[in-house]
């Protein structure tokens, strides 16, 4: 992988990447599940496909390929959560783990102080003269 004018080689083992995929593929899944009650299944699983059709990176390799062997469905949300979500949590650990540097895997900024800060009462200052 490029990145920062480094080249740096990650490697995931097998185990690794079903992880990675059952956590992306996963993703998709229990997202489509959640709007069927409001929304559009197809849609957003539609939506979720593109996504993973256009990762880049070694990420984007992983990813080329369906997690086989792996039912990512379920009889509820609650179930597919039951499976995707410990793999979407050990999948971040993984990545933290293989690149701690990539922007990809860093926290975000953290947001400007809310509610903001009270004004003073104090009169502003007089002009220079």
């Amino acid at each position: 992988m490029t990145h920062n004018n480094n080249t740096t080689a990650i490697r995931f083992s097998d185990t690794e990447k079903n992880t990675i995929r059952i956590a992306a593929y996963g993703a998709v899944t229990l997202m489509a599940a959640a709007t069927t009650a409001n929304g559009s299944p197809h849609k957003t699983a539609t939506r979720g496909s593109i996504a993973l059709a256009s990762t880049t990176g070694p990420i984007g390799h992983i990813l080329a390929v369906y997690p086989k062997g792996k039912d990512l469905g379920g009889k509820s949300v609650a179930a597919i959560a039951d499976r995707v979500l410990p793999a979407l949590t050990e999948s971040i650990t993984l990545l933290h783990a293989k690149d701690p540097t990539s922007p990809t895997t860093s926290a975000p900024p953290s947001p400007p102080p809310w509610p903001p800060p009270p004004a003073t009462n104090r009169p502003p200052p007089p002009p220079p003269t």
